[in-house]
């Protein structure tokens, strides 16, 4: 059940009429600086994610189901629902509300299923608050889970091996409110990275198995968008270029706009990028992660070149692409500088919209184990594991000059100054560029009353695991 994170209005149902033999709640909890009322994330930066909209489609129908589904990110979720079964996605920064969520509704006398990234990594964690736990994607285990559970013999564990070839149902977007976000356009043909970077969740829960959706699959769905806008999640879609290319042209003659993720790679082709802008891209997510090389090269990221960042964003500005540019602080290369000079780049390069993030080491990978090794991790309170809170201790600086840090960098790049200087000297996608700076704006200005220095002071190091 491994998704992206957001979803729906509080209760939309998969059939509205008629007699049910099952009763299925589906819930995707929210961390607290994301989600609806308590948090900081607007709706201009929130697009509906592909989680629970797919499950919803993998439903079998001679089942005889009815589907509802919740979203913590755009509304509080109601537990007082009448279902046979529910399920529940996690990611490691909403593991504690998940496992609360589902103590909850079991103590009520409802069977929950757990799924999602962080059961992935951490399934006997997991069962400890779940009826059964499903590890990895769900296209095959989900359906099979709810026939075990139709027929009395629903196991405790079930796990789906990664395949090369993906094989997605059209997500049932019609049960999404699109008032809520931003898009509900989202869409997937590539699943997984056949990278290794230390600090990523994705080669720690599923190795580096890349998998392609059939390209008439993704061009059928992509036909279903009213409105010609798509928002493609994959992670980092032009790792095959071959497929890329074709991707893209066939997305021609759709005449669409769209957003997505890339690395660098995509630039370093001329007919790639060339393509993807004739296909309709107009921004693309990339993560920088580090202006220094020796950084990126001890990440097991050296596919990236730090020279050549500048160059990169300047061909995709060339080519009417905006960027969303990743940057994260805490790396042991890391002095008191970084911010600084992260912050230097990201105004001379004029990336779009820059994200900072901490260091986050998520249970089960390199820079996880690494950290815990060395006496490093501060605690494991899975809520503050959503990359705005210090929850290591870095090598060339306190954690409270980290957490400093990162609140300084958020607020120089959206002071009106700098946003300003950056969308001047880009010249893209003007109008959504600046949409979007708002509301990251208004995310910095609050950020640091969510993740105040002063918590890191009830922390002592932990022993390692």
């Amino acid at each position: 059940m491994v998704g992206a994170e957001n979803a729906s209005t509080p209760l939309i149902s998969l059939f509205s009429t008629g007699d049910f033999d099952l009763r299925i709640q589906l819930l995707l909890p929210a961390g607290e600086i994301h989600r609806n009322k308590t948090g900081i994330f607007k709706r201009s930066l929130r697009y509906a994610p592909l989680t629970l909209t797919t499950l919803a489609a993998l439903v079998p129908q001679d089942l005889s189901a009815q589907v509802e589904i919740q979203d913590e990110g755009v509304g509080p979720i109601d537990l007082n629902f009448d279902a046979d079964l529910v399920g529940i996605s996690a990611i490691t920064g909403t593991a504690n509300r998940s496992y609360e969520l589902a103590d909850t509704l079991r103590a009520r006398g409802h069977k929950v299923v757990l799924g999602g990234v962080h059961p992935t990594l951490m399934p006997t964690e997991a069962a400890q608050h779940a009826d059964a736990v499903v590890s990895g994607y769900a296209e095959e285990s989900w359906p099979e889970l709810l026939r075990d559970f139709a027929a009395n013999r629903m196991r405790s564990f079930y796990q789906q091996p990664t395949g090369r070839r993906l094989d997605v149902p059209i997500a049932r977007r019609e049960m999404l409110d699109p008032k809520r976000y931003a898009t509900v356009n989202s869409i997937e043909a590539t699943r997984g990275c056949p990278h290794r970077c230390d600090f990523c969740a994705v080669p720690a829960a599923w190795g580096g198995i890349y998998a392609h959706r059939p390209l008439d699959e993704v061009i059928a769905e992509l036909e279903t968008f009213e409105d010609r806008k798509a928002l493609f999640i994959d992670l980092s879609p032009v790792e095959n270029v071959k497929y890329a290319k074709e991707l893209y042209r066939r997305m021609i003659p759709l005449r669409m706009k769209w957003v997505g993720l890339a690395t660098t790679r995509i630039a370093e082709d001329m007919e790639l990028l060339k393509l993807a802008a004739e296909s309709g891209c107009r921004g693309l997510l990339i993560g920088f992660e580090a202006i220094d090389q020796a950084t990126l090269d001890g990440t097991r990221k050296q596919f990236h070149s730090a020279a050549r960042y500048a160059e990169i964003v300047k061909r995709l500005h060339d080519h009417g692409i905006g960027i969303q540019g990743c940057f994260v602080f805490g790396f042991d290369n890391d002095g008191l500088d970084v911010f600084e000079r992260t912050v230097e780049f990201v105004d001379r390069a004029h990336i779009d919209l820059p994200r900072y993030a901490v260091l986050t080491p998520f249970p089960g990978t390199v820079a996880y184990k690494k950290l815990d090794a060395e006496n490093r991790l501060l605690h494991r309170d899975w809520s503050r594991y959503d990359v705005e809170h210090v929850v290591v201790r870095p090598a060339k600086m306190t954690p409270e000059q980290l957490q400093e840090g990162l609140h300084w960098a958020w607020k120089q790049s959206y002071g009106w100054s700098s946003i300003g200087r950056r969308l001047w000297g880009s010249q893209t996608v003007l109008p959504l560029s600046l949409t979007l700076n708002v509301g990251y704006r208004y995310f910095a200005r609050h950020l640091a009353d969510r993740t105040p220095v002063a918590d890191l002071n009830q922390y002592s190091i932990l022993e390692p695991s």
